[in-house]
């Protein structure tokens, strides 16, 4: 069990019969009244959010996470499919238990955590910054420059960014998982200029 005062970022509790992570919590000590702490949460299992407000001391459950690295195999009607690169066993989640998969290819790594009294996989995390290469863009043209504008590029895992006009099919790319955004190029298409 564990107080308000040991709330963090990324605790995960049972809360509700289900499994939360707190993604945003403050505490709030107002002029009358008991304190209290304000919290956002994430449940684990389907992503939905929501704000619920804890008495100052109010004690939760706490569920102890552990992060394997893993591998992802392919998508199927029974799911996603990963590979432990440890001990090499696999295993398969349901689709809304993952965050980003837009980002990831097959063969591409990632961190799943998993409830470590159960084994049972909780979610996955994938990195901030992934490098993916261009497989469908417009060409670019002579005299395009960084700062000329962008255009839409899709990249090998299926994801669409919007990327430079110097940015050809077959460029690599840095983007962040975060905001999704280009930060830059890689490297550039073997048959490239």
């Amino acid at each position: 069990m564990v107080s308000t005062s040991d709330f963090r970022n990324g605790l995960m509790i049972i809360w509700k019969d289900d499994i939360w992570e707190m993604i945003d919590f403050q505490h709030v000590k107002p002029g009358k009244g008991g304190a209290f702490v304000r919290t956002r949460l994430k449940n684990v299992k389907d992503g939905r959010e929501l704000d619920n407000t804890f008495r100052a001391g109010a004690k939760v459950e706490e569920v102890r996470v552990e992060k394997r690295p893993h591998q992802y195999l392919y998508e199927d009607d029974y799911g996603l499919h990963f590979m432990n690169t440890e001990n090499y066993e696999q295993f398969s989640m349901p689709p809304e238990q993952v965050d980003g998969m837009e980002y990831i290819k097959e063969g591409g790594d990632v961190d799943i955590l998993f409830r470590a009294d159960t084994n049972e996989p909780m979610r996955m995390d994938i990195p901030q910054k992934v490098e993916l290469e261009v497989t469908d863009t417009t060409p670019g043209v002579k005299g395009d420059t960084a700062q000329g504008g962008s255009k839409p590029a899709t990249l090998e895992s299926g994801a669409t960014v919007d990327v430079p006009l110097f940015i050809n099919e077959g460029d690599v790319v840095r983007v962040s998982t975060q905001t999704g955004e280009y930060e830059t190029r890689v490297s550039t298409a073997p048959n490239a200029l």
